[in-house]
């Protein structure tokens, strides 16, 4: 990647986004569908951190107009690959002679993302492995790129989207791209994850093969699968099941090991043939303390009990507010959304009208956030459980969070 010839177009992109923006901003309307495509096209070309932002605030449903956070979501799934030639080079860095390794290796990939793109290939055993593959040259353009995109995350304040947030979502953002190029720490992941579910029926965890994989490229045993994003024509019974073993994952991994898969996008989830919940991407992990676990389920209970000192107290202790004056109103409003999805029985996820009361509360969010100022870590832990929520949301699930959630909140107490 050449760094200044990166640099002019994200000055650029992020000139002709402002343009759009500039529209709505002295009393027209943006055509967000048109300003959507605008951003695919520039992000999908340029990878990276500015691509990764935008997948990013797809996750939030919530954050954008519908036709420009759908245009996003365009990036999860149909992002445009790297020429073969470009990953060859990579791929030639890390192995010298490839075909003293592998007898084939797909140019087509398997999957492509923001930071790098999966190739499936068949070593010279006749085994079919997965090689993910770091885009060429993007560690030495992060730094440059992410000054780049800290300029287009201001255009952010034209959606009324606070400064304090735009902050500490770009230092999330950052903290979070340095860590996903070190493929090293996330074969470490893989395989502890391994491990730790190696006796659950119900989960695959791809194993790492230590001998072929680097500092740029990692390479994994091919577990074929079922994207979770295409669940939506299964029956009813195989969504189901998906939703209670991944509700239990995400329980299980905050609760009992004091982690989060901290990067939820659909694409990072399969169902193999067997059923199980295949985990394909972990380098994003987060550690959640003991002490940030239990201010989280006390502002639960908190909420479900509809009391807002306690739920401020509670955001104190998380490092979730800062400031004087606490916003009861918004507390009140918060529980009043939240609270139907906790009722005793069975709840549906897929029910439209909580979305719909948590989208109409988000300006009051927004209004709040002079008092409301999480730090990096706060709002990473908020999104990573905000992303696995919509998963379960896309699955359609039924699941009695009353029931689960009690032994939870007696724990915190």
């Amino acid at each position: 990647m050449r760094e200044r010839g990166r640099t002019r177009r994200l000055m650029g992109l992020g000139a002709r986004t402002g343009g759009a923006l500039l529209k709505t901003r002295l009393g027209g309307q943006a055509d967000c569908r048109a300003l959507g495509e605008a951003l695919f096209e520039g992000l999908s070309e340029l990878k990276g951190p500015a691509m990764k932002l935008a997948q990013v605030m797809s996750q939030w449903d919530d954050l954008l107009p519908p036709d420009l956070a759908e245009e996003l979501a365009r990036l999860q799934r149909q992002a445009e690959p790297m020429p073969w030639p470009r990953i060859r080079e990579a791929l030639v860095l890390q192995y010298g002679d490839i075909d003293h390794y592998f007898s084939e290796i797909e140019e087509r990939p398997f999957a492509s993302a923001s930071m790098g793109q999966v190739h499936r290939a068949t070593t010279h055993e006749g085994e079919t492995i997965v090689l993910k593959v770091q885009y060429p040259g993007l560690a030495e353009v992060l730094e440059s790129d992410l000054i780049q995109v800290r300029r287009i995350m201001r255009l952010g304040r034209w959606f009324k989207v606070p400064q304090a947030r735009l902050d500490a979502l770009f230092e999330e953002l950052a903290d979070s791209l340095r860590k996903e190029l070190d493929y090293v720490a996330e074969a470490e992941a893989l395989a502890r994850y391994g491990e730790r579910y190696k006796d659950d029926p119900r989960l695959m965890i791809p194993e790492p093969l230590p001998a072929l994989s680097g500092q740029h490229v990692l390479a994994m045993r091919f577990v074929d699968g079922t994207p979770l994003r295409e669940l939506s024509e299964a029956d009813d019974a195989t969504r189901q099941g998906i939703a209670q073993t991944l509700a239990d994952w995400i329980t299980q991994e905050l609760f009992t090991f004091g982690e989060l898969h901290a990067d939820p996008h659909a694409g990072n989830f399969a169902v193999d043939a067997q059923g199980r919940l295949v985990i394909y991407d972990l380098g994003a992990v987060i550690a959640v303390p003991e002490a940030q676990i239990k201010a989280m389920m006390q502002l639960l209970d908190a909420t479900l009990k509809h009391d807002p000192m306690g739920m401020d107290e509670a955001l104190m202790k998380m490092g979730g507010r800062q400031g004087q004056g606490a916003p009861l109103a918004l507390y009140s409003e918060s529980a009043e959304c939240i609270a139907p999805l906790f009722a005793p029985g069975e709840q549906d996820f897929s029910d439209v009208r909580v979305h719909r009361r948590l989208r109409e509360l988000t300006p009051k969010v927004w209004a709040a956030m002079d008092r409301l100022q999480p730090p990096a870590e706060t709002l990473l832990l908020s999104r990573a459980l905000n992303g696995h929520y919509w998963n379960l949301v896309r699955l359609g699930a039924r699941l009695d969070m009353h029931a689960r959630t009690l032994p939870l909140i007696a724990r915190a107490h």
